[in-house]
């Protein structure tokens, strides 16, 4: 079982960046995709993207494509998400993922996951 941290949240206004990261523990953490999702209450649960095992494959939902990256840093366990000219509609808690895939299939692939951390984008 794979735990994982993610930190870097917080509050930052529209146009902003912020940098989040995950550090996972517990598991062989190069071998596998990672993900990033968010949630906002009374939501269900946004695909924001993913990387796999060797960090060259990327993959993004429409509505951060462009603005957001992801990367890893297998040496460190640590997957990251670059966030770059945020939107309030951004605001949500993000969510490390782990999947059991070393290749992406898709968004039902992750099992599990961090405890989130907020970001709140301000108008």
């Amino acid at each position: 079982q794979v735990q994982l941290v993610e930190s870097g949240g917080g509050l930052v206004q529209a146009g902003g960046s912020l940098r989040l990261s995950c550090a996972a523990s517990g598991r062989t953490f190069s071998g596998y995709v990672m993900g990033w999702f968010r949630q906002c209450p009374g939501k269900e649960r946004e695909f924001v993207a993913a990387i796999d095992w060797s960090g060259i494959n990327t993959y993004y939902a429409d509505s951060v494509k462009g603005r957001f990256t992801i990367s890893r840093d297998n040496a460190k366990n640590t997957v990251y998400l670059q966030m770059n000219s945020l939107k309030p509609e951004d605001t949500a808690v993000y969510y490390c993922a782990a999947s059991s895939y070393s290749i992406y299939y898709g968004p039902g692939d992750f099992g599990s996951r961090g405890q989130g951390t907020q970001v709140t984008v301000s108008s």
